[in-house]
């Protein structure tokens, strides 16, 4: 029976109005859910056809990845929210209406749109992708989460801080717990410095560009953006960060090859690699996990301008075609392949720099990457574990004795920095390696707040970057 028939006699059916903007955040949503793939990879294409199609327009485009970018980030508070206005356990309401929710949730709580708007434009979405009985419910969920502000709904739904303060701390801030706790071991200090790291990570970043050594400075890039698409970087002499809105594809030089997307911390780990005082040659370097390729693109750049070549290795074929994308058209002399770090092709001890910038959590990258803090779950740690220590092990028998090895993660986590390096030094699980460390703060001169040393940990509300971290070690024998 369809909807029409359903409906008592004299009342006519109408149908629901389709909003280009607000399905296409459903379905990205749905893709991250269902498919578990990430927003960054699967909100540009969906963006693409929209505008091919002539259904967007750039104030469409924004507002599309307002939703979906704003959705995830705070997931767990609204999670918190919806869970106090129904009358059933979160867990047995459907995804899709979940996702419904909180797209209306978020339009309702941590947007400018107007009350009335976010929650109509929520029900004709529930009604297009859900049918009308659902969109019902819909309705009365979103019309009491209407009745308060987001401050008013976190102080009702969050425990106090005095009782439970990672537990409050999750919720206002929408991470898990785990999360939490985890990043304030890693930062330590008081309740200041873990909220501001909770609020950068739910703040939307800045899109930074790398001008490739050799091929543009960063001064012409900033040059071909103009003053009101472009600004110097932080830290890294060769970043360029675009103004809110600016879209990478549509620059040349980016199109082109001879820049990149790619966060100064990034950057910082890649130069100070390079930087790094050596005595006698230095003609060999190897990236051991060069996928996606933004390390490896810089390091062969640098590398060109010394007459050093640059070896880049990565497991999977896929990243491997993306490395050599992202080396292209390099001027030096460099060479890709598709090999396991841990069971390497290379004789030991024949190059002279080496980095390994180790698969991990990506608890660094969650501003870039929202969905991940649901995603991973404490014994992801176990998982990684033996890989990062393994790679790192290698790594060091790869560079010859007074070479320079460069251990990387995007993670904060003590699991997956100072704690691998602390292992693989001192023969926990293994052979001691023959190593030492390098202070690398000097090697990121005029960053400021590097901590004791002698490794380095970044933070996205410190040094506005990716939370990367850095250990460098000389082989001593």
């Amino acid at each position: 029976m369809n909807e029409q028939a359903r409906r008592p006699p004299g009342k006519s059916y109408r149908r629901p109005k389709k909003d280009p903007v607000r399905i296409l955040a459903f379905e990205a949503l749905r893709a991250v859910d269902e498919r578990a793939a990430y927003a960054n990879l699967v909100l540009p294409p969906l963006l693409k056809k929209a505008r091919e199609a002539g259904d967007f327009d750039t104030r469409d485009a924004a507002l599309a990845t307002e939703l979906v970018y704003g959705t995830l980030r705070r997931q767990g508070t609204y999670d918190a929210i919806i869970s106090a206005c129904i009358d059933r356990p979160l867990r047995q309401v459907d995804p899709p209406v979940l996702d419904v929710l909180a797209l209306g949730a978020h339009q309702l709580l941590g947007t400018r749109i107007p009350t009335h708007a976010a929650v109509s434009a929520s029900v004709e979405l529930a009604r297009v992708v859900l049918g009308d009985g659902r969109a019902k419910f819909v309705n009365a969920v979103l019309r009491k989460i209407s009745r308060d502000d987001l401050d008013t709904w976190v102080e009702r739904v969050a425990p106090p801080y005095d009782e439970d303060a990672e537990d409050h701390l999750a919720v206002v801030h929408s991470h898990p717990r785990w999360v939490v706790s985890a990043l304030w071991d890693a930062l330590g200090g008081g309740r200041g410095g873990i909220e501001d790291l909770l609020e950068a990570d739910n703040e939307r970043p800045e899109v930074t560009l790398v001008a490739r050594p050799g091929r543009i400075s960063a001064d012409d890039l900033l040059d071909s953006l103009g003053e009101e698409s472009g600004l110097p970087g932080r830290w890294s002499p060769y970043a360029v960060r675009l103004a809110e809105g600016g879209e990478p594809g549509a620059i040349d030089a980016v199109r082109e090859g001879r820049a990149g997307v790619q966060d100064e911390g990034s950057q910082l780990v890649a130069l100070a690699l390079a930087n790094a005082p050596l005595e006698g040659t230095d003609e060999r370097w190897l990236d051991g996990c060069a996928g996606p390729g933004g390390k490896a693109a810089l390091l062969a750049a640098v590398a060109a301008e010394r007459g050093a070549h640059l070896l880049a290795a990565e497991k999977q074929p896929h990243r491997a075609r993306l490395v050599e994308r992202a080396l292209a058209g390099n001027p030096g002399p460099y060479q890709v392949i598709t090999a396991d770090g841990t069971r390497p092709p290379w004789r030991p001890g024949v190059f002279d720099r080496v980095l390994v910038d180790v698969p991990c959590t990506g608890l660094g990258a969650l501003r870039r990457r929202p969905e991940a803090r649901w995603r991973r779950r404490p014994e992801d740690l176990e998982r990684f574990a033996p890989l990062q220590r393994s790679l790192l092990r290698e790594a060091l028998k790869a560079v010859r004795v007074g070479g320079i090895v460069g251990y990387a993660t995007c993670s904060p986590h003590l699991a997956e920095t100072r704690t691998v390096v602390d292992d693989v030094l001192k023969g926990r699980g293994g052979p001691a390696a023959e190593a030492e460390w390098v202070d690398a703060r000097p090697l990121m001169p005029g960053v400021s707040a590097l901590g004791d040393g002698p490794d380095v940990q970044l933070w996205p509300h410190v040094h506005g970057t990716d939370a990367m971290y850095l250990a460098l070690l000389r082989r001593t024998a």
